[in-house]
C-alpha cells in the first residue's frame, strides 16, 4: 500500500494527549468513537529517538527516527516500503515543516504546533488538520486525516513534528 489511496470521500479522526512525549514514550491514540486504534511505542534504548506506530493488534505498521547529525534536525519515517522525510523549515513565520515522501508529492505542514493548530497540506489541498477545537478535554487534540491519504502516514507525521517542536 502506498501513501497515496484512490478514492475520496470521508475524514477519520484520531484523539491524541498534549503529553505524548512525557510518560515513557508510550500512548495510545484513539479514534472517534474512543477504540485504541494504534499504539505510539517509544524505544527507549535506542541511541537516536525512535518510536514504532503500532496497529490495534501490535503490528508495527511506521518506524519514526531521530536524525541529528544532518544539517538541520530530521525525522525519517518508515510507513510499509515508502519513506518520508520531516524537516522544519529554516524561514517563514509561524512553525512550518517540509515532508518529502519517497516517489510521491511532498507535503507542508504549517500553523501553531505548539497549540496543536496546524494543518497538513498537499499540493495546496488540506489532507490532514491537527486541532484542539474538538476537544474540551484539557490536553487532547484531534487529528482528522483525509482519506485520500493513509492514516499511518500522517499519525506518524504528527509524532515527528511534535518531537521536533518540544526537542
Amino acid at each position: 500500500m502506498g501513501f497515496l489511496h484512490r478514492d475520496k470521500g470521508t475524514e477519520l479522526r484520531f484523539k491524541m494527549r498534549e503529553d505524548l512525549f512525557s510518560f515513557g514514550d508510550d500512548y495510545w491514540i484513539e479514534d472517534s468513537e474512543g477504540n485504541k486504534a494504534f499504539r505510539v511505542n517509544g524505544k527507549a534504548l535506542a541511541i537516536r529517538d525512535t518510536w514504532v506506530l503500532e496497529d490495534a493488534s501490535g503490528k508495527e505498521v511506521a518506524t519514526i527516527r531521530e536524525r541529528k547529525l544532518s544539517m538541520r534536525d530530521a525525522i525519517k519515517i518508515h510507513v510499509g516500503d515508502q519513506e518520508a522525510e520531516v524537516k522544519k523549515a529554516l524561514i517563514g513565520l509561524g512553525d512550518r515543516f517540509h515532508v518529502e515522501l519517497d516517489g510521491g508529492k511532498d507535503l507542508k505542514a504549517n500553523g501553531n504546533v505548539l497549540d496543536h493548530e496546524y494543518e497538513i497540506k498537499q499540493d495546496g489541498d488540506q489532507v490532514a488538520e491537527i486541532s484542539k477545537k474538538w476537544f474540551r478535554v484539557r490536553d487532547t487534540y484531534g487529528v482528522t486525516v483525509k482519506d485520500t491519504v493513509d492514516p499511518a502516514l500522517i499519525l506518524a507525521i504528527t509524532v515527528a513534528i511534535e518531537a521536533m517542536a518540544r526537542g
